[in-house]
């Protein structure tokens, strides 16, 4: 990967692209600081570093780079955008309408990209009032700086409108990274968003080491490290893995050519899902905790009781995570993989695998792959979601803002973000290549 860098920035026009998306990204970790006139940081901060770790402003805070608990322009970040997305992408396969689109190429894409910015600004416009209410039950607004008249729900609704527009800024930044830049812009945006917040918390935890007496947070630093390397090297190699069926085409003569007799094969990515799984089932979990957290107050006792045994971190929550992972990983290979379009498709072109007959039993066998590698996928992601979290409570202890920056689904998002940049870029270095020898 390092070597790939080095051979991107030789290039003109790759390194161009490569700086424009470093400028965009440096652009929105600017916004991710700048405070948002009306929210009161002494109260807001001394709020937010009180939060204990299992709340779901901690844990939206931790992936927006810190923005959230800054009260910046950013603070929503790119989750309107990403939940949207994926409701689009479930939508698909249900409404009629939507799959048309979907086949429509350019054009159809345009119109579900239309679909999916009206439904980011819904949900912004939701997720800000949401975080507006949380912000004025903790007395952060101070609609002082406006005047001694001004009436507080008049800066609430202020602050509100600031967050949405912040959240479509960000939104637009991220498809200009992935237009005139490198990679997935909305990738990206929310990969420096995880490492901001991890490298936060580690420079604070080695401000602690020079004070500590018996050096236990240098020790704990170390494990860390060593656990985080571990796990990414595990990633990695579950990433990368895949089952690789044979398909042979037989011989076809037509006139004096000879067609087909090729061996190839269909790759089957083990965890094909990606994070999505852990995505879904964390959305639906902590929805609840986000309902109560608005409407009900913090002494109330179902609240308390909610807390106590379903919220975030609490060992029947990591059992229902992984739960909920398991259905999701099965639910969304359906949707990705079709053995029968698939066998269809094999046969249609004179193919077959070795073995097996064309038609019904070759559908048996890829439906019967697809569900072992679904399953040992699901496993995979639900002992990612479960034990590193598990872990690194006991290695770090209270150190919060590095077990969330470091939660499955950051980790997963930082390797797949990673992987994905590296090959945006070997391609981008092959296309220059061909085009030099073409010249």
């Amino acid at each position: 990967m390092f070597q790939t860098l080095i051979n991107a920035f030789r290039n003109k026009d790759v390194r161009r692209k490569i700086l424009i998306t470093l400028g965009l990204l440096l652009i929105y970790r600017i916004g991710c600081w700048l405070p948002i006139p009306g929210i009161s940081s002494e109260v807001y901060g001394g709020t937010a570093e009180g939060q204990t770790t299992n709340t779901l402003l901690y844990l939206l805070s931790s992936i927006t780079g810190g923005a959230l608990s800054n009260g910046a322009l950013l603070a929503i970040g790119v989750s309107p955008y990403i939940n949207a997305s994926i409701i689009i992408q479930l939508l698909t396969v249900a409404i009629p309408k939507l799959e048309q689109w979907s086949k429509q190429g350019d054009e159809g894409r345009k119109k579900i990209n239309k679909v999916t910015r009206g439904l980011t600004l819904f949900l912004a416009i939701a997720q800000a009032t949401g975080i507006v209410v949380s912000w004025a039950n903790t007395n952060s607004i101070n609609a002082a700086v406006f005047g001694a008249s001004t009436p507080t729900w008049v800066v609430a609704m202020l602050v509100a409108v600031i967050l949405v527009a912040g959240s479509m800024f960000t939104m637009w930044l991220g498809e200009r990274i992935t237009e005139v830049g490198i990679g997935n812009g909305i990738s990206l945006l929310i990969f420096v968003g995880i490492l901001s917040t991890a490298g936060m918390a580690i420079i604070a935890l080695c401000t602690q080491i020079p004070g500590s007496e018996d050096n236990s947070e240098l020790f704990q630093l170390l494990g860390f490290l060593l656990l985080v390397i571990l796990i990414f090297a595990f990633i990695v190699f579950i990433d990368l893995a895949e089952r690789r069926i044979p398909i042979q085409y037989a011989k076809q003569i037509k006139g004096r050519k000879q067609y087909g007799g090729q061996n190839t094969n269909i790759p089957i990515k083990v965890n094909a899902s990606g994070v999505l799984p852990i995505i879904f089932a964390n959305a639906i979990i902590t929805f609840p905790q986000l309902l109560f957290s608005l409407f009900l107050s913090t002494d109330n006792g179902f609240y308390v009781w909610w807390m106590t045994w379903l919220g975030v971190g609490t060992p029947i929550y990591s059992v229902i995570v992984g739960l909920l992972i398991l259905f999701f990983s099965f639910f969304y290979a359906q949707i990705q993989f079709n053995p029968e379009e698939v066998s269809r498709n094999i046969q249609q072109y004179g193919g077959f695998i070795p073995g097996i007959r064309p038609g019904k039993q070759t559908c048996d066998y890829l439906s019967r792959i697809s569900k072992r590698l679904t399953l040992f996928g699901a496993i995979f992601l639900a002992i990612i979601a479960i034990v590193p979290s598990i872990i690194f409570s006991f290695v770090l202890g209270g150190q919060g803002t590095l077990i969330n920056a470091f939660s499955s689904t950051g980790m997963l998002i930082v390797v797949s973000v990673a992987l994905e940049f590296d090959k945006q870029l070997q391609s981008q270095l092959m296309m220059k290549q061909y085009k030099g020898f073409l010249k």
